[in-house]
C-alpha cells in the first residue's frame, strides 16, 4: 500500500506509479516462472522405457524412430549424423496435428 508521504501531489503520483510498475513487474515474473515450472514438471523422466530410436546393426541394418515410426536402412549415414529423414517425419507429424502417442498407436 502506498501512502502520501510527500507534500507535492506530483511526487506522490510518481511514487505511486513506481510502486505500481514494481508490482506489475513482479506479477509478470511470477507468471513466467510458474509457466516454466509447469513445463518442467510435465517433462517425463529420461530413463529406461523412454527410448527414441532403435538401432539394429546385426544381422540386418535398420534404424527406427519409435516416436514417428520412420525407419531407414542407412545406419552408417544416421550414425554419421544424417538425421534429415527423422526430422522431416517429426515435422510432418507435427503438421498433421498428431501427438507422439497417437503416432505410436498407428
Amino acid at each position: 500500500m502506498v501512502t502520501s508521504s510527500e507534500k507535492s501531489q506530483h511526487q506522490n503520483r510518481d511514487i505511486a506509479m513506481k510502486a505500481l510498475k514494481s508490482r506489475l513487474y513482479q506479477q509478470e515474473l511470477d507468471r513466467r516462472n510458474a509457466a516454466i515450472n509447469e513445463a518442467h514438471e510435465n517433462k517425463g523422466d529420461a530413463g529406461w522405457g523412454n527410448q527414441i530410436r532403435s538401432y539394429v546393426l546385426q544381422p540386418y541394418q535398420m534404424v527406427k524412430d519409435l516416436r514417428t515410426s520412420y525407419e531407414t536402412s542407412d545406419t552408417k549415414g544416421v550414425l554419421d549424423g544424417d538425421l534429415d529423414g527423422f526430422m522431416a517425419a517429426t515435422l510432418a507429424m507435427n503438421v498433421a496435428g498428431k501427438s507422439r502417442s497417437e503416432a505410436q498407436g498407428d
